[in-house]
């Protein structure tokens, strides 16, 4: 057994990716018979998981949840890895399993090894979309993949385009491993029945990287053309939305819930570093999933649901009324992705590799 210490320098818990990213990978973790101590800010939105050890940072300036940089960050940071020193040494840590460039820095921070980082995205791709970066985020961005992930004892990445990517950067792939991000289908214990009334659905959040803009043209559309239809979005963030036609539920609990109508998901996002767990959930609920081909890595295009060409609003309007039209399309591709999910949630066993390596 092994003490590890999953770190994500961010707000938790939060209904966003990494925040669940971060929780799905300490279970695996426990699941593999070892001491995990979950470690991140000292503030967020929502209840804590049970069954796991959680250490809160005192970083201060509470509040802000959403992804993205802010001028607190790096004071938060820099609280952060005084915490984490002190909990390797009261913990006896033997590995640290960091997320997400944060958690990386934090951990790199402190001078202990080894280190297993997990990459949710690239900057490159990623940063240029927060206020503040759009002019140097693509520079600064190349330059911090360049700098920090081949720092790592070893680098996990959701899919091969971001592994080839790294590769290129500079990272060892000798040092590298695809693992899909390990969501537990299980969540969802039935599958929706298949009506006449189904929805068009988002779950998570609206930040730029995820093409909010695209899914508004998307969801107006499909309202003018199948009236009656409805469209609904679920977010944990607060958000006042003047979308025509489109309804907007918010918190946890709300998501999931969206997640167990009879609904076509929908996933715009064009950014193609990440693995949006949306669609890991949606899949796993035993939805059809219509998404732009930046974020399709674990669709199966005519099996699972339909990939569209990044920014393609009518094609994306297209594949959702075909589906909206087609309940037995809707319960085909909606079982195959849930059985596909198991699939890929299976390939965490990948992990006692990882470990092993680096513990040698």
């Amino acid at each position: 057994m092994s003490r590890i210490a999953v770190v994500g320098a961010c707000p938790y818990p939060v209904a966003q990716g990494s925040q669940v990213y971060l929780t799905e990978s300490a279970r695996v973790w426990q699941e593999f018979g070892h001491e995990v101590h979950l470690v991140v800010y000292d503030y967020g939105a929502g209840d804590d998981p049970e069954g796991l050890t959680i250490h809160r940072a005192p970083v201060g300036f509470h509040g802000k949840t959403s992804a993205g940089p802010s001028w607190a960050k790096p004071i938060q940071d820099w609280r952060m890895v005084r915490a984490l020193k002190r909990i390797i040494d009261s913990e006896a840590i033997d590995v640290i399993d960091a997320h997400n460039y944060e958690g990386l820095m934090v951990t790199l921070a402190t001078g202990f090894r080894p280190i297993i980082y997990h990459a949710h995205n690239a900057m490159v791709d990623e940063l240029h979309f927060y206020r503040g970066f759009k002019t140097i985020g693509v520079h600064l961005g190349r330059y911090l993949d360049r700098k920090y992930p081949r720092q790592a004892d070893h680098v996990v990445v959701p899919h091969d385009r971001l592994a080839d990517y790294l590769y290129r950067q500079g990272c060892d792939d000798g040092r590298m491993s695809i693992v899909p991000p390990p969501i537990n289908p299980q969540i969802f214990p039935r599958v929706p029945e298949r009506g006449e009334d189904p929805c068009v659905l988002y779950t998570g959040n609206l930040d730029g990287y995820q093409n909010p803009e695209m899914l508004r043209a998307v969801m107006e559309r499909v309202v003018a053309e199948r009236p009656g239809t409805s469209c609904v979005v679920a977010t944990g963030q607060e958000q006042t939305l003047s979308w025509a036609g489109v309804d907007v539920v918010g918190n946890e609990e709300a998501m999931v819930s969206a997640l167990l109508r009879d609904a076509v998901f929908v996933c715009p996002r064009t950014s193609w570093s990440g693995y949006p767990i949306k669609l890991l959930n949606a899949m796993a609920a035993g939805l059809p999933v219509v998404c732009c081909a930046g974020s399709s890595h674990c669709v199966l295009p005519g099996e699972t649901g339909v990939i569209v060409p990044d920014y393609d609003v009518d094609a994306m309007v297209h594949a959702v009324c075909a589906y909206l039209d087609n309940s037995k399309l809707r319960r085909e591709h909606g079982m195959a992705g849930r059985r596909y999910s198991f699939e890929l949630y299976e390939a965490r066993d990948m992990m006692r590799d990882v470990l092993e390596q680096v513990l040698l």
